[in-house]
């Protein structure tokens, strides 16, 4: 147990370079993960279902102490990333699916990996943990309806389908990790050592899947939907730091509000998009996923040298 928990914080510190090797293994060896399609909302309920099992009490008692600075995150997120996306979908003029695709990873919660970068940066972790919390509890109702809301011009949405998609996704396989660890506590405390490593094999493979998948498409338009993604992910976390700073936040809490606003749930994105759109609607999630864990662990390096000069 102990070499499997090396090698999960290895590969949890490693994790932004595995990303690249599997994006890059999905495009140049598409062959080899084409044929896993169907694996894609498995995988994410495996990811979904660590985050249940690492879930306590206390990540829930931030909400209820610290009310407004929590509302403040997840109001930021959902207003902000959507908002952000129907602009730049409309700005370059993007084709219907790859609109819908940037709209959609817009309006996920806040990205399994942003509270890693809360904690690099230095920043408020326990509000960050707390705001990705409610932000995934409510995308059952947050991302439908704001899906519906921008995306309606390029594609017919269906609301219900993915408000059932995501409970079924996301709820469900958090609700029984939670479940798992309250009967089975001294068990889901050992298994959670291995989560970064489990967690990291499911979103390299989800990433790798969609991009052979789209491997034409990615020759054509990848040039097109990496530059929405890099706007759209820059301007989140610029836009989530000035949100917290015009609330009159401290800078601790400012890092956090900026990592949970920019970064994204694109597993999840990614997931929705090959159930109701399209493979190619779903590469959006799948570049968004490669890069936001590049500039978040880049933004974190940043923030976190610049304390230690400041100490």
């Amino acid at each position: 147990m102990h070499a499997v928990e090396k090698l999960s914080a290895f590969v949890g510190k490693t994790f932004s370079l595995w990303v690249l090797l599997f994006a890059g293994a999905g495009f140049f060896m598409p062959q080899l993960f084409v044929a896993y399609k169907s694996w894609i909302t498995p995988l994410l309920g495996i990811v979904m279902f660590g985050m249940g099992l690492t879930l306590s009490t206390a990540d829930f008692r931030e909400v209820f102490r610290r009310p407004r600075d929590v509302a403040i995150g997840v109001v930021a997120h959902y207003v902000i990333m959507p908002g952000l996306a129907w602009l730049i979908a409309v700005a370059l003029r993007l084709p219907p699916e790859i609109a819908v695709g940037v709209i959609l990873v817009g309006c996920c919660p806040s990205g399994t990996a942003s509270n890693v970068m809360t904690f690099l940066a230095k920043g408020d972790v326990a509000l960050g943990v707390s705001i990705a919390a409610i932000s995934t509890l409510v995308a059952p109702l947050a991302t439908p309806a704001l899906v519906t809301l921008l995306a309606g011009k390029w594609m017919r949405i269906d609301t219900g389908s993915l408000f059932l998609d995501i409970l079924q996704v996301v709820i469900l396989p958090i609700v029984l990790g939670i479940v798992a660890k309250t009967l089975f506590r001294r068990q889901a405390e050992a298994s959670v050592k291995a989560l970064p490593l489990v967690s990291t094999v499911a979103i390299v493979l989800i990433i790798a899947i969609i991009v052979g998948l789209n491997r034409p498409k990615l020759l054509s338009n990848g040039g097109l939907i990496l530059l929405a993604v890099i706007l759209h992910n820059l301007l989140g976390f610029a836009f989530g730091y000035l949100a917290a700073r015009m609330f009159g936040m401290d800078l601790a809490k400012r890092k956090a509000v900026m990592m949970e606003t920019g970064m994204q749930n694109s597993g999840l994105g990614a997931a929705l998009a090959a159930a109701h759109f399209s493979p190619l609607a779903a590469v959006p999630s799948a570049l968004f996923s490669v890069w936001h864990n590049l500039s978040g662990s880049a933004l974190a390096t940043w923030f976190a040298r610049k304390a230690n000069r400041s100490a």
